[in-house]
């Protein structure tokens, strides 16, 4: 069965939203290919992430700026990839995991909300593999929604190890009454951080159905998570580009990166 459509949402403006809809993507640093077939995707996926239309917007693999992208690909942008891909009148908050020879790149969160604080933390288990959090407050109609944005590392001990980590943050940053959102790219491969993360009240719609999103081409395993503690989640699909964006060139999700887009939608009390 093809994956659904993007529903489009009419959000009024004189009421109070009654739905939140939340989207997690590793991007790949906006570039597919290898070699000479190296291409730029950091535009196509700006209309992509434009037809979410989700009102948070976790990423992984966002590039700050890039001196070898610079060079090789005439229309890089000048902006950082959380500003140049963050829908009109959006906030982008953006925080460096690694630094490499020729940039930077770390997580970002795309907020239709106001994020009124934000945190990073560190969370390298080795040297060979820079990781971090990104954590932001958003005042949802007058309430905080806590937003922790995560990419792990490819080692399972480490991964347990950052989880554990995750967990000494959300006990010293975060109210156990206020609600809660972990996204991001887990590498968990065979859902064992699954009872790690329930542990602190974190529960991902992956315990009674997958949403296969990677690899991209023929996902196999459902990488990307959207946790949550004290929202009541109604639906969560792995999307499929709208024939809007399709007319513009872009054939699917998997051209754009190496993972597909996972996106979660939860009821908001009334």
């Amino acid at each position: 069965m093809a994956p659904p459509q993007v529903p489009e949402r009419i959000l009024p403006t004189d009421e109070p939203q009654r739905t939140l809809r939340v989207a997690t993507y590793n991007i790949h640093k906006g570039v597919q290919g290898v070699g000479p077939a190296k291409r730029l995707e950091i535009h196509n996926l700006q209309q992509a992430i434009q037809q979410l239309d989700a009102d948070i917007v976790c990423l992984q693999e966002v590039r700050k700026m890039n001196r070898q992208g610079e060079r090789r690909f005439a229309n890089w942008p000048q902006q950082g990839q959380a500003d140049f891909l963050k829908p009109q009148g959006y906030h982008a908050l953006y925080m460096t995991n690694a630094v490499t020879k020729h940039g930077e790149h770390g997580n970002a969160l795309l907020s239709r909300f106001e994020v009124v604080r934000h945190k990073h933390e560190d969370m390298s288990d080795h040297r060979f593999e820079q990781r971090g959090l990104l954590h932001g407050e958003v005042n949802l109609q007058g309430k905080p929604v806590h937003v922790i944005v995560v990419h792990l590392g490819l080692i399972a001990a480490s991964r347990v190890r950052q989880i554990r980590q995750l967990q000494e943050f959300i006990d010293r940053e975060i109210g156990w009454n206020e609600p809660l959102l972990v996204a991001g790219d887990f590498n968990d491969w065979g859902k064992q951080l699954v009872p790690i993360m329930a542990e602190c009240g974190l529960h991902s719609e992956c315990q009674s159905a997958a949403h296969f999103t990677y690899p991209a081409r023929l996902p196999l395993a459902q990488l990307d998570h959207v946790y949550s503690r004290g929202l009541h989640r109604v639906r969560q699909f792995v999307p499929q580009l709208d024939s809007a964006v399709r007319n513009t060139g872009i054939r699917s999700w998997s051209r754009l990166s190496d993972h597909l887009p996972l996106v979660a939608e939860f009821e908001l009390d009334r």
